[in-house]
């Protein structure tokens, strides 16, 4: 691996980071006191992404997306990070999974979804199946042909701006030595579908104006050709095409933590505190030196694993401990830049007690720390017959 980057994404990073800097920090408060993206604002944001040809960036250009590597994408994702996601959602990263679409499906879904046309959401926690996508409870059954969906999906995020929702619904159940097993199928479902209802979720702690929202399934009808796969396939299209999520929530966690990091090393340096800048006391210091030593090393361990991806190397392990220990640490630096400030840190006044409470999310969504330990341990584990 080349630790250095090429010019071109030199380039990448600095017209990311000027982005957001210009235009989505400018709107940051107003979105934390309103919890509200004004349509303006979100509008804005979304033409400029276009007109700079990095909407839909993490498409190939085959498909009119910028076609970048996931080297490249993940440094897109970094930049992103610093900004309020309820504002970077507009920047316009459709799902990689519609490049499953097939047929007639690309000309109503993927192209207009890179062209910035539509926007889409994607659905798979439920109220009782998180991490255990085998058990959900939202179901389609075959009724004349078509299918027939009930069921409750939450924790969708985007799905208030969306056009479209990709849900994974269960389609069906095989009986195995361990017990039941649901099978999945992928559906394409439009807004406005009769027995589809999109209303509001939970209000959370972290980024807010970033909702979550609750989708539900009351004698849904939906035909064969808004299936996104296989019938029954729909873990084959997961881990072909969401297999490499969890690189975003580590970058993204990495540009954030380098944010707080620059707001808790400046206040250091110029607080004082007993006649002298409160960053002289070895305190202060090491806890600095603690913060940009395992910003770098979230940073190199993402970066490498979005590496083995372009290499075509396995990368499930590699992709696992990057977004273990990214939004672990991210908890620590927030926590410490918190620290750092002092009583100042937990007022609004400074954006440090936002990137604390934004933090937490992180280790929860797209695979919990524990979840990502299993996957670790599976992969070190099973070679070796445990």
């Amino acid at each position: 691996m080349d630790f250095g980057l090429s010019e071109e994404q030199e380039m990448i990073v600095q017209t990311v980071r000027s982005f957001v800097e210009n235009e989505i920090y400018p709107h940051e408060d107003l979105v934390e006191r309103s919890g509200e993206v004004p349509a303006e604002i979100a509008m804005q944001i979304k033409k400029k992404t276009i007109d700079m040809g990095f909407y839909a960036c993490n498409f190939d250009q085959t498909v009119g997306g910028a076609g970048l590597n996931h080297l490249e994408f993940a440094l897109v994702e970094r930049e992103l990070g610093r900004g309020s996601m309820a504002l970077t959602h507009f920047f316009g990263r459709p799902q990689n999974i519609l490049m499953a679409c097939e047929g007639d499906q690309r000309e109503r879904y993927l192209f207009p979804a890179v062209r910035g046309e539509k926007m889409d959401a994607l659905a798979m926690t439920e109220p009782d199946a998180g991490s255990d996508v085998r058990g959900m409870k939202c179901h389609a059954v075959r009724d004349g042909g078509d299918w027939l969906v009930n069921g409750t999906k939450h924790f969708i995020s985007g799905a208030e701006h969306a056009d479209f929702i990709i849900v994974f619904i269960a389609t069906g159940e095989d009986e195995t030595p361990k017990g039941p097993k649901k099978r999945i199928t992928a559906f394409l479902v439009d807004r406005g579908t009769p027995g589809f209802t999109i209303r509001d979720g939970y209000k959370s702690v972290s980024h807010r104006g970033y909702k979550n929202m609750i989708l539900d399934f009351d004698d849904c009808r939906l035909p064969d050709s808004q299936v996104l796969g296989a019938v029954d396939g729909g873990f084959d299209v997961m881990n072909t095409w969401l297999y490499a999520t969890r690189i975003t929530v580590a970058a993204m966690s990495i540009g954030r933590a380098r944010r707080c990091f620059d707001y808790a090393l400046n206040f250091a340096a110029d607080r004082q505190q007993f006649g002298q800048q409160i960053g002289k006391f070895q305190g202060v210091s090491f806890q600095l030196a603690d913060m940009i030593t395992e910003i770098d090393a979230a940073d190199f361990m993402t970066l490498a694993s979005a590496w083995r991806l372009d290499q075509g190397l396995l990368a499930n392990r590699e992709i696992a401990s990057a977004k273990l220990y990214a939004t672990e640490m991210l908890a620590r630096v927030t926590d410490a830049a918190l620290q750092i400030h002092g009583g100042m840190g937990l007022m609004d006044d400074y954006p440090i007690e936002r990137f604390w409470r934004d933090a937490r999310v992180e280790r929860i969504w797209d695979g919990t720390s524990e979840i990502q330990r299993h996957i670790i341990s599976r992969e070190l584990l099973r070679p070796l017959g445990a």
